[in-house]
């Protein structure tokens, strides 16, 4: 982007200490999948069970060989997770993915081939494999933590660290 054609509103974003989200592709109900990412070469994410308010279930597809892993928030495995099928907490894993970022953007990264109109779930072809299921938790409760800030404009202090673009040292 040339900066002579840079206009007031492009600028302001730039000195908050907020980026712009991409919105999700369709609106997504939180209530099942509260959490859903495409990192760590995983789609991971949280999924609340159907059984126990207290209970959530950290599930994950990898990307290239879409080793499936589903377990409690404290490590017990999911009951319903075995062999070759996904359980429905990964299915609603994958389900809340394609609402927030579109089937095409979460096919690439899982390195999975979708025909046009056919359906990611069948696509996959991945076992049961172990995944860290305490590091998505844990950014999982970060997140949620963020949400109870208020809204500002200044600098949160634990992400100071970061350089600001266009600073001359």
């Amino acid at each position: 982007m040339d900066a002579g054609n840079v206009d007031a509103g492009d600028a302001a974003w730039e000195r908050r200490s907020a980026v712009r989200v991409v919105p999700p592709v369709q609106p997504r109900k939180l209530a099942k999948v509260p959490f859903v990412e495409m990192a760590d070469g995983r789609l991971q994410g949280v999924v609340s069970s159907g059984s126990d308010i207290a209970r959530v279930y950290v599930s994950s597809i990898a990307s290239g060989t879409h080793g499936f892993s589903c377990s409690t928030n404290n490590n017990r495995p999911c009951g319903g997770l075995s062999g070759s099928y996904p359980c429905k907490h990964l299915q609603a894993l994958l389900q809340e993915a394609v609402v927030q970022y579109g089937v095409e953007r979460v096919a690439r990264y899982l390195k999975a081939e979708v025909d046009e109109g056919g359906d990611l779930l069948t696509a996959l072809d991945g076992r049961k494999e172990q995944a860290p299921a305490a590091v998505v938790f844990s950014r999982f409760l970060r997140h949620l933590a963020y949400l109870e800030l208020p809204a500002a404009t200044a600098p949160l202090v634990e992400m100071q660290w970061f350089p600001a673009t266009g600073a001359v040292r």
